[in-house]
């Protein structure tokens, strides 16, 4: 079959590479959509020391169903499906108590590091354990499917979240995780939504997604202004979807005593944090890690329209483009947000 491969770091080419066999329990599924995700950049230059070479990434998919195991009952050949990046081993004490994003044993599709490697869905075929996989409905594209992975964190984070009806929310970070994440605090019961970043653009979209104000974090004072627009409280909930000191501190003054920060950005792996802040106000701070089972729920919002992604995608491509594109986004391509490869193009 054909596969992008990360041959070494910085370097992807389209070769020729084994299908993949399927055990008992899975499902072999043709990729018809596959998103370029953020931390796939950050392994395209070896910076996660997740993505070690040689590997085929990509982990936000979607396609059809070409064969089943002998086990596999749910799921047949022609159906379009999903399926989670996360891949839970389905025994351990974590899955048993539906935390499969804490399995004791998860990989992730996509992935290479010390402890495993397992190829992902930048190929014409991917082999995935059917307890993972989601079937689609009817008129859901495999473009949009392909979001539901990134849709899923937010959610997720939203459900970590402890919201009021008509809470105030703060989201720090309007990239493509924080625009979905706009849309799902307010689904989650905030009637207002504050929206913090440093580009105007990512702004705009901020508020056509349905954040009330953007706020320019380079031209305001942001606690200031969110103080303002709270009658001096702050707001009852922050979600920090950056990883950053600069942003988590901005999160953490934002919030208002006894509020609840929810930590989404995972950009370092060690930052500073406003502790005695966070102790004095007597704040709840909150980590969040993929998704946890929010994968039909998700679907059942994009099917319905209630969380829209259309306003994300950049761009369609082949595997082929993707060399290109994975080049361009590395170099931080102007306005780019979601490029979706079709290995099938």
């Amino acid at each position: 079959m054909k596969a992008l491969l990360l041959t070494e770091y910085k370097q992807l080419s389209v070769t020729d590479f084994d299908k993949p066999s399927i055990r008992a329990k899975d499902v072999l599924v043709q990729v018809r959509a596959c998103g370029i995700c953020g931390s796939d950049i950050h392994g395209y230059d070896g910076s996660s020391g997740r993505r070690i070479p040689p590997l085929v990434m990509g982990h936000e998919a979607a396609g059809v169903v070409a064969e089943v195991g002998n086990d596999v009952k749910d799921f047949k050949p022609g159906d379009h499906v999903t399926f989670d990046s996360t891949v839970s081993c389905g025994a351990c004490f974590y899955c048993r108590r539906g935390n499969i994003n804490l399995c004791n044993n998860r990989m992730v599709l996509g992935v290479s590091c010390d402890e495993y490697r397992r190829h992902g869905a930048f190929a014409e075929f991917v082999s995935v354990p059917q307890h993972i996989c989601y079937r689609l409905p009817d008129g859901l594209s495999f473009e949009h499917a392909a979001m539901i992975e990134a849709v899923s964190v937010a959610v997720h984070a939203a459900n970590r979240t402890p919201v009021s009806l008509g809470d105030t929310a703060v989201v720090v970070g309007s990239g493509m995780i924080g625009l979905l994440a706009i849309q799902a605090i307010r689904l989650a019961g905030c009637s207002r939504v504050i929206a913090v970043d440093l580009d105007a653009g990512r702004l705009e979209k901020a508020e056509l997604l349905g954040a009330d104000i953007g706020l320019k974090a380079d031209e305001v004072d942001v606690p200031a202004e969110v103080r303002k627009l709270t009658d001096g409280r702050g707001a009852d909930v922050v979600l920090e979807v950056v990883g950053g000191t600069p942003t988590i501190k901005t999160a953490v003054e934002s919030a208002r005593k006894g509020g609840s920060i929810t930590l989404v950005g995972n950009l370092a792996p060690t930052v500073e944090m406003p502790l005695q802040s966070i102790v004095t106000r007597e704040l709840s701070v909150f980590g969040t890690c993929a998704s946890s089972g929010e994968y039909p729920a998700c679907i059942d919002l994009l099917a319905r329209g209630s969380i829209r992604v259309d306003e994300m995608i950049t761009a369609k491509a082949s595997l082929e483009e993707g060399v290109d594109w994975f080049a361009r986004l590395y170099d931080g391509e102007p306005g780019a947000m979601k490029v979706i490869l079709d290995p099938t193009r």
